[in-house]
């Protein structure tokens, strides 16, 4: 204990890492920041719209909440499934890919997360906009720049603070649940609202998938956060850590979506935050829950932006080679992305809701393949046994492109396409399962089907062992074989 204390104390405020292996002697933490990083990141009013869109769209209390449930436990299953593979491989979560995809064929599925992080943070800004604009009495234009200047600092700063920010949003997020919830059960029926129930096939699977591709999407970053635990810290703990934190949070977060909307007679639709804050009160008691709601955004929008900047690093180093980012080009990575999503909420803050539901199910129908490629290989195929050191190497035992990994990757998307309900695209399946978007299901079945069965048959030589970077002047240097260590000096 003594040990990770010394080690957390000697790290720098600003983070030093960016895609780099974190050696031994720099991992930190424990696994309950873990649960408050995740519970924190899901109580917030996004997650709050999410539930609600159950209701709003057309279920009842009782079954919505037991299809939001449902999906909490199945995605974030796979959500935490990713987690785990942190601290075994001291890597962010998509430089893994590599393996799967190859050296330069990997960009294809992180240029698409790269727009997901990129949508979710502009959805997160658009609601701490509205928060912020309440708190100072501004219009929602200006709480999103605000907004959008506070994420610029925490994801310059990096790991640690996010980390804390994530124990700081937990501790204040559950009091100010339990505040909107005694207050909703103080002006609600909630007995009465639990006996409507009508139930129907479409809108219990919309409930499962609003909630299944709620922790999804966490999969392509999940790792990043977990990735300085040390190296034997267990992947089932970190499992249970990481997605006990996320169900739990999102869970309790949705279900107060699902009372608020159901008892808000149509009021719920475009004045989501105000809404919320009118069940706590006015004056200074509004003036704490918009700073709660704002406070809380921070922690999953700077997720998104440390997110986008670990996939561009390890796009453009995919490329060039090893890559060395200086805090000058963090920065400016950071400005431009989270410019890019400020710009993006200013455009699109009127018609939120429906865009955001919209978002959110058809992303899914490129990263599920993608998350369902990377587990079946990482615990069934190469059953954890990676080459770090070849990950950089475009000659080396990955490659440059892997067309089994890709194959299934476009096979995966392409066979969502039937299944896909949002306003961008319908599939033609779409209306005989009663206009339910169920393509996240068949994107992670039928691809980790495909994968398993091809690269059982066809997949490159498998290391005998887990091959780690040498570390120098570390008190513990990670065994290799001969091949590993000559991967190693490449």
């Amino acid at each position: 204990m003594a040990v990770t204390t010394d080690r957390a104390s000697n790290k720098p405020l600003i983070e030093r890492r960016s895609i780099d292996y974190i050696p031994e002697a720099e991992r930190h933490g424990r696994l309950f920041s873990q649960f408050t990083l995740w519970m924190g990141a899901n109580l917030q009013i996004t997650a709050i719209v999410t539930g609600a869109l159950a209701v709003v769209l057309g279920g009842d209390v009782f079954w919505s909440l037991i299809g939001l449930l449902i999906g909490q436990l199945l995605g974030g299953g796979v959500m935490a499934l990713h987690a785990a593979q942190g601290p075994k491989l001291g890597l962010p979560q998509m430089i893994s890919s590599r393996v799967q995809f190859g050296v330069y064929g990997a960009a294809i599925p992180i240029v698409l997360v790269c727009l997901m992080y990129l949508g979710f943070t502009a959805t997160g800004t658009v609601l701490s906009g509205q928060a912020l604009g309440q708190l100072f009495n501004v219009s929602d234009s200006v709480g999103i720049l605000i907004f959008a200047s506070v994420i610029v600092v925490v994801t310059v700063l990096g790991y640690r603070v996010i980390h804390w920010i994530g124990r700081v949003a937990s501790v204040i997020g559950v009091i100010a649940f339990v505040f909107l919830f005694w207050r909703l059960m103080s002006q609600t029926d909630v007995g009465a609202l639990l006996q409507i129930r009508h139930f129907s096939w479409s809108s219990f699977l919309l409930a499962v998938s609003l909630a299944a591709s709620w922790q999804i999407a966490f999969g392509p970053y999940v790792a990043d956060y977990s990735r300085y635990l040390p190296s034997k810290t267990s992947a089932v703990k970190t499992f249970f850590a990481a997605g006990a934190g996320s169900v739990v949070g999102a869970q309790v977060a949705m279900i107060l979506g699902v009372f608020a909307a159901a008892s808000a007679n149509g009021q719920f639709a475009g004045h989501e935050v105000a809404y919320i804050v009118g069940l706590g009160g006015t004056g200074a008691t509004a003036a704490l829950l918009y700073f709660s709601i704002a406070f809380g955004k921070v922690t999953i929008s700077t997720l998104n932006s440390y997110g986008s900047f670990m996939c561009i690093a390890t796009i453009i180093s995919g490329f060039k080679g090893h890559l060395t980012v200086t805090r000058m080009q963090r920065l400016v990575f950071v400005l431009v992305i989270v410019g890019a999503a400020t710009l993006i909420a200013l455009l699109g803050q009127h018609s939120f809701l429906g865009a955001f539901k919209s978002f959110i199910l058809f992303l899914l129908a490129f990263f599920t393949p993608w998350s369902a490629i990377n587990l079946v290989d990482y615990y069934c195929i190469t059953r954890e046994r990676y080459d770090v050191p070849a990950l950089a190497d475009p000659n080396g035992r990955y490659g440059r492109w892997n067309l089994l990994g890709i194959s299934v990757y476009v096979f995966g998307v392409l066979v969502q396409l039937p299944f896909i309900s949002t306003k961008f695209y319908t599939g033609p399946l779409v209306a005989a399962l009663g206009d339910v978007d169920i393509s996240w299901i068949i994107g992670l079945v039928l691809p980790a089907v495909v994968y398993y069965v091809c690269a059982k048959k066809w997949h490159s030589a498998v290391p005998d062992q887990l091959i780690l970077p040498v570390e120098q002047n570390s008190v513990v240097q990670p065994k290799t074989s001969g091949a590993g260590r000559a991967a190693a000096q490449a």
